[in-house]
């Protein structure tokens, strides 16, 4: 036997479930229980009371009277023990007698040894006149088994199994209800969404990010009760000052704003939360960002619910149909044919089955329970396809709340929500709120300004190498308000901050010239953009696509310095809105870093201002240049990795170009050198980093260069052109496989920076020391063997280096060189050692003075 709670216990689901349970699904489950408290009286009765009792049909006869003896009265007493109810029913039916049978003699002989001898035969016959019902001559063992063949051949089958077919039903309809929160591919989904919206329901977050709306339902409420005409209120999530022009991309002011007429109602758009609690708030939106996108994509759910619906419905038709025709075949009195006269000496039995009117009731009981719980069904049927539960709108809660940009979702999503809705709405309210960005945005708001204080900002300002005081916040949720505290801050560099918003506070930064932000897509208000577009001089933007380019940037009309550093490859030029720099009036230095194979003719929109130019590519060949022909008033022009192999020729009409640098290109000739004597003002020169072989001669019409860099190229000699050039004031040869220095060198009187590290040199020509204003002189990595000891005549001498030689020893006149200090002085320690202890002295002063100083 098993109890009702054991089979109750089918129906059993967890308490967190029971949001996801409408009230037809409560109500259905209910009715459930009562069915299975149907089939388990029903089945409890028919085990321990359920009987057939059965009486043999007398064929009529004349004559009535009784055989004589006493075995009439032995066969009545003997109906009346075997079947309890028998001797009731045998006064009541009049039944024929029936044939002599030899069994009678057996029989009456048995039943009459049970009296007393002394009894007289008059007395017996008294007797046996009174007694009333007719003899059948059958014994307590046939009795027992025509009861028992009759209950099985004339009872219905129906009223047979009643409670087993109430209980098989009932399982299958409960375990039809519940299905779906066992089925393995939805459970899972069902129980996270369960877990998340319990845990958004008793967010703080949730609470604090309601509070105010539900402030304003209450003075409202307040105000309807006594009559008086409220004020219209709305959630403003927008500035209505400062919005931007058509042309201007600005993001305007967002925060909570509320119209009120008390200041009681007021609450403060910024409240601190408990850190726990705010990290906690912050998982449950990567939870619910996650879930969503995870459930959005399919509708299992939804079709379970709607097929074990119409399971639970077609179960209902076909129980109704086929319980209602056996209604009436239940009965009290059945007739029993059971074909064993050989045994008991009868044909037809009558029967009477005790348990009938109480089956009839139940089974009765039972078709109005599935009738109630059918019309259920169909109302479950046609709530599932009355609204299409695979779209879920919150249109209701942005209209009520301030997060208006709640997003409405779809499939089983949408589903779960509609059932959440069955349940209890305010659950939907909240779980709205980790759906908005707009919530999840203030809650990082609210979370960064606690964490960082003007405190803490103040401790990470620091010196660059300007001597300007500089903040770099990197990987941060946002911008927090403190940083616009910072008055005397004069950089800003934001990294990796996707949120970024730049508010109207920034006007307070008066100092502020430099901002970076790297990969960092700043919006900024209207106000915060006024002050940029006045103020800010330097600007540098790293980006991954070209869409993270703020598009206020090119509209910085007093922007001096504009550095663009990501990909911007030949195919999207036309995305970068270069076409927008026309509005940079005064433009002096743009900075490329990227990939491009062509100059953007879209510069040239700056090119009557552009000052420096500098395109730094990584290794993608540029091929069209003749943009750089219309940019005549650039001074300094940098083609960095562009693998160049020749010398642009668009550069000959720079008429106004001081300075030139070619660096990290595959140039292998210069004799386009030649046309540099176009360019009067060109005084450096950069061609470090190339494969140039040879300097051809034509070099000496540069007259006017200053500053010649050749080094890491492939260069063996160096002709005597070179050092015709008077003006030259740096030569940098190093790292190149030139073995001899020319003696021609002591002509470049103005040389004040010599490098010729990584070469092959093994002497020094004694002309080199009349170069006497050389404060730099590189000779590491040679083969120089000696240092003559004319080096003291340069007298201007800072910086030596000398590692990396065949030397043996330093020569004494090195102190001679009166600007010249060990920290100058690039040479191995036991070389240094080999020097007069007086010379050490001098190289070590500028060491000894801070103690002589102290002392």
């Amino acid at each position: 036997m098993f109890t009702l709670a054991e089979v109750a216990s089918l129906n059993d689901i967890q308490p967190t479930y029971r949001i996801l349970k409408p009230w037809w699904d409560v109500f259905m489950d209910y009715l459930a229980v009562v069915m299975l408290m149907v089939a388990i009286f029903a089945g409890t009765m028919q085990l321990t009371k359920d009987q057939v009792v059965c009486l043999p049909v007398l064929k009529p006869t004349v004559n009535s009277k009784a055989q004589p003896g006493t075995s009439g009265k032995a066969d009545f007493t003997t109906v009346g023990t075997t079947t309890g109810q028998g001797e009731a029913s045998m006064t009541t039916v009049s039944f024929g007698s029936t044939p002599t049978v030899t069994p009678d003699i057996l029989l009456s002989r048995a039943t009459s040894s049970q009296y007393q001898p002394t009894e007289s035969g008059q007395e017996l016959k008294k007797e046996q006149k009174d007694s009333s019902g007719r003899k059948t001559n059958l014994d307590f063992q046939q009795y027992v088994f025509i009861n028992q063949m009759c209950y099985h051949l004339a009872l219905p089958w129906y009223s047979k199994y009643f409670p087993y077919l109430v209980l098989i039903h009932t399982i299958i309809l409960i375990v039809s209800s519940n299905f779906w929160f066992k089925y393995p591919k939805t459970c899972s989904k069902i129980e996270h969404f369960v877990s998340i919206l319990g845990k958004c329901f008793e967010s703080p977050w949730t609470t604090k990010a309601l509070s105010e709306t539900a402030c304003e339902d209450s003075e409202e409420n307040k105000q309807r009760l006594t009559g008086a005409q409220s004020l219209p209120k709305y959630v403003s999530t927008s500035s209505d000052e400062g919005s931007p022009s058509a042309n201007t991309p600005m993001i305007t002011k967002s925060g909570f704003k509320f119209s009120a007429d008390k200041p009681m109602i007021e609450v403060p758009s910024v409240t601190i939360l408990d850190k726990k609690d705010g990290e906690q708030a912050k998982a449950l939106f990567e939870k619910v960002r996650k879930f969503r996108a995870h459930v959005e994509d399919s509708d299992l759910i939804y079709k379970l619910y709607v097929g074990q619906t119409v399971i639970k419905t077609v179960k209902f038709i076909f129980i109704l149909c086929y319980t209602a025709n056996f209604v009436n075949t239940i009965s009290f009195e059945h007739n029993c044919n059971p074909k064993v006269e050989h045994l008991i000496g009868y044909t037809q039995f009558e029967c009477t089955h005790n348990m009938a009117y109480m089956l009839k009731k139940l089974l009765i009981s039972y078709i109005s329970l599935i009738c109630v719980y059918g019309f259920i069904c169909l109302y479950t049927l046609f709530w599932l396809f009355r609204i299409p539960l695979k779209e879920y709108s919150f249109e209701k809660v942005r209209e009520e709340s301030s997060f208006s940009d709640i997003p409405d979702v779809k499939n089983d999503f949408a589903f779960l929500l509609h059932m959440v809705d069955q349940y209890d709405q305010l659950y939907s309210k909240r779980f709205g709120v980790f759906l908005s960005e707009v919530s999840e945005n203030k809650l990082r708001e609210i979370s960064l300004n606690h964490e960082w204080t003007f405190e803490k900002l103040r401790q990470h300002v620091s010196r660059n190498a300007q001597d300007k005081q500089e903040l770099h916040l990197f990987m941060l949720s946002g911008v927090p308000d403190a940083v616009f505290d910072l008055t005397d801050l004069d950089v800003l560099k934001l990294e990796l901050i996707p949120e970024a918003k730049i508010p109207a506070k920034i006007s307070q930064m008066t100092n502020l010239q430099e901002l970076h932000l790297c990969h960092c897509p700043a919006k900024v208000e209207q106000t915060a953009f006024s002050f940029l577009r006045d103020h800010l001089r330097c600007l540098h933007v790293k980006f991954t696509d070209v869409a993270e380019i703020p598009a206020w940037v090119y509209l910085l009309k007093n922007l001096r310095e504009l550095y663009l550093i990501g990909n911007l490859n030949s195919e999207n030029n036309k995305m970068i809105g270069l076409e927008s720099l026309r509005e940079l009036r005064h433009l002096k230095i743009l900075y490329v870093k990227s990939n491009l194979t062509k100059i953007p003719p879209n510069i040239t929109d700056v090119a009557p201002h552009l000052t420096k130019l500098v395109i730094l590519n990584d290794g993608t060949k540029l091929v069209v240049l003749n943009s750089l022909k219309k940019m005549t008033n650039v001074a300094e022009l940098e083609l960095q990795n562009c693998e160049l192999e020749r010398i642009p020729h668009a550069i000959f009409s720079l008429s106004n170009l001081q300075e030139l640098d070619l660096k990290s290109n595959s140039i292998r000739t210069i004799e386009e050198i030649i046309s540099f004597q176009h360019l009067k003002r060109l005084t450096c020169l950069k061609l470090w980093h190339n494969k140039i072989v040879n300097i051809p001669s034509s070099i000496t019409h540069i007259k006017n260069l200053e500053s010649l860099y050749l080094s890491n190229n492939k260069l063996e000699s160096l002709p005597a052109a070179v050092f015709s050039l008077q003006k030259l004031r740096c030569l940098d040869v190093s790292y190149n496989s030139i073995a001899v220095i020319p003696a021609e060198i002591g002509l470049l009187q103005n040389l004040q920076h010599f490098h010729i590290t990584g070469n092959k040199i093994d002497t020094l020509p004694k002309q080199l020391f009349k170069c006497v204003k050389l404060r730099t002189l590189s000779l590491g990595q040679n083969c120089i063997t000696s240092i003559p000891d004319k080096i003291s005549q340069l007298l201007q001498l800072t910086h030596l280096e000398l590692k990396g030689n065949c030397l043996e020893y330093l020569p004494a006149t090195l102190g001679q060189c009166q600007l010249l200090r060990k920290s100058g002085l690039v040479v191995e320690d036991h070389l240094f050692d080999t020097l007069p202890s007086k010379v050490k002295e001098v190289l070590n002063q500028d060491t000894n003075i801070p103690f002589a100083n102290g002392i």
